[in-house]
């Protein structure tokens, strides 16, 4: 079931972002923006798709902010991916955008992705006014200073730190660098139909930070050929991560632990939940 509706959500929004680029100028920049936005697991986008489906949110209505996030993901990669960020040449098995274009287009496509998002996240046929509004709000507090930002800022000055980060400061890097957005799209199908938030925060904040643990275990078991993009460049960069301040069998164990937390705080949706349950547990099975 969670893989048959993850790559329905997946499909579901390729299908979109086509539609949206489609009507687009085709420029050199809105080619790049189609390159970023293609491929991926689409995970961010699913968990819209799932937590709309627990409210009784019109998937109509859900695929408009799945898009949303998928958007602002790939911006996010765009410039993670630049010389003078993590100077990455590969994404999703793939040229990255500044490689198979230039660092100009790269940064622009970024830039016009992050702003696609709110576009996206706001579309009339969303919903009335201040969900929309709420849903835009919450979305640059996540993407920002407050959250994706401000993570991948302590990220690069982590590398030039004297010392390497502890265990409770990685912590609070990853809640913003990849926790945030996900914790985001989790909890923006309650947002549409105004119900509570928390259960599904505290499945994100679990799941975030397994999802980062996950990543960290990867970037030392795994290679580039099945990750799709380079391996190593953490521990080569005498980076502290999970798997390097906690080993690589207790990580594991830290992140298994974190997905049965997950699982726990859906309780309240019962049996309707058991996609998103599943999807906690791909989280820390996955091999890319």
């Amino acid at each position: 079931m969670f893989r048959q509706r993850l790559t329905d959500a997946a499909t579901a929004i390729q299908a979109r972002f086509n539609a949206v680029l489609g009507d687009l100028d085709r420029v050199p920049v809105v080619d790049a923006m189609a390159h970023a936005t293609s491929g991926g697991k689409r995970l961010r986008g699913f968990m819209v798709l799932e937590g709309a489906r627990l409210h009784g949110i019109d998937p109509n209505k859900a695929i408009w902010p799945a898009c949303a996030i998928e958007a602002l993901h790939a911006y996010s990669l765009v410039h993670d991916d630049l010389p003078c960020m993590d100077d990455d040449d590969l994404r999703r098995g793939e040229p990255t955008v500044h490689v198979k274009w230039d660092e100009a287009t790269a940064v622009l496509a970024g830039d016009a992705l992050q702003t696609l998002a709110f576009e996206l996240a706001t579309h009339h046929e969303v919903g009335p006014g201040d969900v929309r509004a709420d849903l835009a709000q919450s979305l640059a507090k996540a993407s920002g200073a407050q959250g994706m930002v401000l993570g991948q800022a302590l990220d690069i000055a982590a590398e030039t730190a004297d010392t390497p980060l502890t265990l409770d400061q990685i912590t609070a890097l990853q809640r913003g660098k990849t926790g945030a957005l996900i914790e985001w799209s989790a909890t923006a199908g309650a947002r549409m139909a105004q119900a509570d938030l928390a259960p599904l925060q505290t499945y994100a904040r679990a799941l975030g930070l397994a999802f980062q643990i996950a990543d960290d275990v990867l970037d030392v078991t795994s290679d580039a050929d099945t990750m799709g993009k380079a391996t190593g460049k953490d521990a080569d960069a005498g980076k502290a991560t999970f798997v390097s301040l906690l080993g690589l069998d207790e990580a594991k164990r830290r992140a298994d632990q974190l997905v049965t937390e997950a699982c726990d705080a859906l309780h309240i949706y019962n049996a309707d939940a058991d996609t998103l349950r599943d999807a906690a547990r791909f989280v820390v099975t996955r091999n890319s």
